[in-house]
């Protein structure tokens, strides 16, 4: 495997605070790797940081990206280069049906083509999932095609939430706290269709407070606390690690 993705010693603030400090890791091509860690620990500022969302701002260190630095890029054109990030909101459009959504990412995505000579030569080399490809990976959006995404269960959008990045051109997929607020068989669910996009060769970083659940899908893990990354390694060897998960996750 080759890294996909590194950060190297980043500073990441909010205004005056703070939030990341000397933040290095990197994300290998074709891995699931888990950002663990309690509320606050920086785990959402880690991710924002690398599809370009502001705040936070990256005052030292760099983000590369297929051996690209993307530190300073622009969220669209970070976008276009492969990485997409599917928020813990989730942010579907709750009165468009489920394929109206999925149609609606579609047409972002040739929308951004447009965008200069450059961007439209990286649009080129990638291309997303079909719509009937989604289907095929989720079968119960295409149950639900024709319903309201405002009257999916939580599940169901979170589905749809991943389905839409799936849509654009997305080689490095950003999860951020899939699980939340799910019931446990729901999560189950969500967690089989990830393992599902991951087979499929998709490279995913998943941000997750439910950590039992995170080791059972991911490769490697890093945990951060209080900012700064205080351990990384195999799933295993977390697992294994009694003091570890006590310390910085409460399990």
């Amino acid at each position: 495997m080759s890294s996909l993705l590194e950060l190297d010693a980043v500073d990441g603030y909010y205004g005056e605070s703070h939030i990341l400090r000397d933040v290095s890791m990197s994300v290998e091509e074709g891995e699931v790797c888990s950002l663990l860690g309690r509320n606050g620990a920086g785990k959402t500022t880690t991710l924002r940081s690398i599809s370009g969302a502001r705040p936070p701002n990256v005052h030292d260190g760099t983000i590369s990206f297929k051996g690209e630095d993307i530190t300073e890029m622009a969220p669209e054109d970070i976008s276009a280069r492969g990485i997409s990030l599917v928020p813990e909101e989730r942010r579907v459009f709750p009165n468009l049906t489920v394929e109206e959504n999925l149609h609606l990412a579609e047409v972002s995505g040739n929308r951004s083509n447009t965008i200069g000579r450059q961007l439209e030569q990286v649009r080129a080399e990638h291309t997303g999932m079909t719509t009937e490809q989604v289907y095929e990976e989720f079968q119960r959006l295409r149950e639900r095609r024709t319903q309201k995404a405002g009257t999916l269960s939580g599940g169901e959008q979170q589905m749809l939430a991943i389905a839409r990045a799936l849509k654009q051109n997305t080689d490095l997929l950003l999860l951020d706290e899939p699980y939340e607020g799910l019931a446990p068989q729901i999560i189950a669910d969500v967690e089989d269709a990830i393992r599902r996009i991951s087979e499929t060769g998709t490279t995913i970083l998943l941000v997750e407070q439910n950590a039992v659940a995170a080791m059972d899908l991911a490769d490697r893990c890093y945990v951060v606390d209080q900012g700064s990354i205080v351990f990384e390694g195999s799933a295993e060897t977390l697992r294994n690690d009694g003091e570890t998960r006590e310390r910085y996750l409460g399990v």
